[in-house]
């Protein structure tokens, strides 16, 4: 147990320095850029009061190092805050937010608290309020692909396994060379324009939409049926991964020794492929999911622009258009930390899965 709690915590030790790394990457990446902000906020015809007021409300006026560490202490759970209110043991900041103070440093307090991404400089809403309203369609169309990318590639792979150099064999290895080759957006425009276009009237989908949408009445409801063609847009790539990876690893499999013996005691057929042969096979595959599955948020983007689906993608590059950078940069961080949580996920899943994976 011991060495299994020094694995997690080198993992995560790991994972705090990529985060880092992203975070002052994104930082600098944003802060250099020659671009007035609170002009682009405002508008050319702004007057140089109310800009200057914009820039110290966002801290644009303060150095870069400066706006670094302030930067790095809204994002830290672990921070320094204001003294202001100690009269209960919970109180405000002045972004309202919550802290829970541990230890007095002054006229500072070292305190706990959730990260804080900064607020839009376009409508002043913060960026975790953002991300929260955009992430659950941009999750839902992530979730969808690769669960169909899932199911449809490993079984895919074990028939082209089960049935090697047969017709049904080259077929498979075809289409998901096909589906690997080419991009995600080409993907989406081919489907939008055949499929939405012109069969539209046939198919009932549209060319563009997003999952949710406003009846009559000025109700939100949910149109199925928006998603069916961006999750296979965003599907595609990952069906033909899979169903490779599938296939060379049963292959692999089936050729061990121990798959012969199993045959030899008189185990079923049925029994030897998906008892034995098909749980050691799924170790690459595993890896392969849990790593498209953080990749598939960032290919979303594109899949969003192309549809017209309103989630954390659409945002992000109307977001970047407008320069609205705090936008940005807080949905960047949140997909770097997907990427990291899932990377996480993967290694703890292949070390308690693959016998032959030790803990040292």
């Amino acid at each position: 147990m011991n060495r299994f709690l020094q694995y997690i915590l080198t993992k995560l030790l790991n994972g705090l320095a990529v985060m880092l790394g992203v975070i002052l990457l994104i930082f600098l990446l944003f802060n250099i850029i020659p671009v007035n902000s609170a002009r682009m906020t405002l508008g050319q015809r702004a007057d140089m009061a109310s800009v200057k007021a914009i820039e110290h409300e966002f801290r644009l006026d303060l150095p870069w190092h400066f706006r670094l560490g302030l930067y790095l202490n809204d994002l830290s759970p672990l921070a320094i805050h204001n003294n202001k209110d100690r009269s209960s043991r919970v109180f405000l900041d002045e972004r309202d937010h919550s802290i829970y103070p541990l230890m007095d440093i002054g006229g500072n307090c070292l305190a706990l608290k959730w990260p804080y991404l900064g607020k839009s400089f376009q409508n002043r809403r913060p960026v975790s309020e953002i991300i929260g309203d955009k992430i659950a369609p941009t999750a839902i169309l992530a979730l969808f692909a690769m669960l169909l990318a899932t199911f449809s590639g490993i079984l895919l792979g074990i028939f082209a396994a089960l049935r090697q150099y047969s017709i049904w064999d080259n077929l498979i290895l075809v289409f998901s060379v096909l589906g690997i080759s080419q991009p995600s957006y080409f993907s989406a425009i081919i489907l939008a324009i055949v499929f939405g276009y012109y069969l539209g009237p046939y198919t009932g989908l549209n060319v563009s939409g997003s999952l949710t949408d406003i009846d009559y009445e000025g109700n939100t409801v949910y149109v199925w049926k928006n998603l069916l063609l961006p999750v296979l847009a965003l599907g595609i790539r990952p069906v033909g991964i899979i169903t490779q990876l599938t296939r060379n690893s049963m292959l692999d499999v089936l050729s061990q020794d121990y798959i012969r013996t199993a045959h030899a005691k008189g185990l079923s057929y049925y029994r030897v492929v998906f008892g034995h042969a098909l749980r050691n096979a799924l170790n690459p595959v595993i890896t392969s999911i849990s790593g498209w599955l953080a990749a598939l948020l960032t290919g979303a983007f594109f899949i969003e622009m192309v549809f017209g689906y309103k989630g954390l993608g659409m945002q992000t590059v109307s977001s970047l258009l407008s320069f609205d950078f705090p936008v940005v940069m807080g949905n960047v961080l949140f997909v770097a930390f997907v990427f990291v949580v899932m990377n996480l996920i993967t290694d703890l899943l292949y070390a308690i899965t693959d016998p032959r994976v030790t803990i040292r």
